[in-house]
């Protein structure tokens, strides 16, 4: 497992956000994970 740090430009705004993963996880699937842990966080 690793730790991906990562700052997503998310409605307008920037977030820093921490993925776990695996070493084989693809670029695209850190980046989906990264924005569903914003949504998530900032669901009303």
């Amino acid at each position: 497992m690793i730790q991906i740090n990562l700052t997503v430009d998310y409605d307008g705004k920037l977030y820093n956000t921490n993925v776990i993963t695996t070493h084989d996880t693809s670029d695209e699937e850190v980046l989906q994970i990264a924005i569903s842990q914003i949504e998530q966080q900032w669901k009303e």
